[in-house]
């Protein structure tokens, strides 16, 4: 069923000892499209079908996710920087380096922005899908489920042994409809045992909150890259009931992004391309046909309200 509803080749690249997997698809400018947690490459297979026949579309598994290998500790250090390093090591082999619409969602921000705060001048336009590239929003208090599973013996006890990150994720991250069994399924499968589960438990215990954290520092210097995107065309589609990257969040993306054009979804969740994966994908293909000059101006937000479209996934789902 996998092979059905990713039906992209499998691509291996040697990185330290471990293979990270990425899908390649099309040709064309580069749209390099960056996941975070507890999701995969898996999350981007509708944007990947719409766009790879005008497009090389590149989305990698984060070490420890998805189709990549999955170390234990000492085969792998869990850590931003490092996954900064694994998506310019795979760049780089692949010689993309310029003209690239950087795609990226949740850790995927953090993870995405730090490649484009080491080259900003390879960036061609950004699209932001419910995600940060700051520090939690000071009117944001962390959720109290990720201060369990951060800081707890109960919370690695759910994530690794439970897999509670990843199942409760794929019932509440949607909120139009619920993922179908297959899709639901296809989420979680690469977290199937307390090993293959370590990277959705680090991702959580890698959020830095204050100074002194690892990746704090890194944080505040990808935050304060920003304004070198000024003049970057900016795409941000947002689903208002995700219960991490909320109206707060987006608000903080407005004050960074002025430019950017925003469509909301009042009824969406976390995986808004689930909820609403046919008005997204559209928003970015206009969004990548238009010969974009940056207002200085905001541009209206567009805010949805009621579904405009099917957002199942592709008929193979079914």
């Amino acid at each position: 069923m996998l092979d059905t509803l990713l039906p992209f080749k499998r691509h291996f690249l040697s990185r330290n000892g471990n293979k990270l997997h990425y899908i390649n698809e099309g040709q064309g400018e580069p749209v390099v499209m960056v996941h975070g947690n507890p999701s995969w490459s898996f999350y981007y297979r509708n944007l990947v079908s719409a766009l790879k026949d005008t497009h090389q579309c590149i989305v990698p598994d984060h070490i420890g996710c998805g189709l990549s290998d999955k170390p234990d500790d000492s085969g792998y250090d869990y850590t931003l920087k490092n996954r900064i390093d694994d998506l310019e090591a795979l760049l780089d082999s692949l010689k993309v380096n310029e003209n690239i619409t950087l795609v990226v969602h949740d850790w995927g921000g953090m993870i995405g922005m730090g490649y484009a705060a080491r080259y900003p001048e390879r960036i061609k336009r950004l699209v932001i899908l419910n995600t940060g590239a700051f520090h939690l929003p000071e009117t944001k208090p962390l959720p109290l489920a990720l201060w369990i599973c951060r800081n707890t013996l109960l919370g690695t006890v759910l994530v690794r042994g439970f897999n509670a990150f990843s199942s409760i994720a794929s019932y509440v991250g949607v909120k139009r409809q619920p993922m179908s069994k297959y899709i639901r399924e296809a989420y979680v499968a690469p977290f199937n045992s307390w090993a293959n589960r370590i990277s959705t438990l680090r991702f959580v215990q890698d959020i830095p909150l204050k100074p002194g954290d690892r990746n704090y520092q890194l944080v505040s210097d990808i935050a304060a890259s920003l304004p070198k995107f000024a003049k970057v065309p900016t795409l941000i589609c947002w689903g208002l009931q995700d219960f991490v990257f909320d109206k707060h969040f987006l608000a903080k993306w407005r004050e960074h992004m002025p430019h950017a054009q925003v469509h909301e979804f009042a009824d969406c969740g976390h995986y808004i391309l689930e909820d609403a994966s046919d008005e997204v994908i559209t928003h970015i293909k206009h969004f990548m046909a238009e010969a974009q000059t940056p207002d200085v101006q905001p541009v209206e937000t567009v805010q949805v309200t009621e579904p405009e479209a099917e957002t199942q996934a592709p008929q193979a789902a079914h």
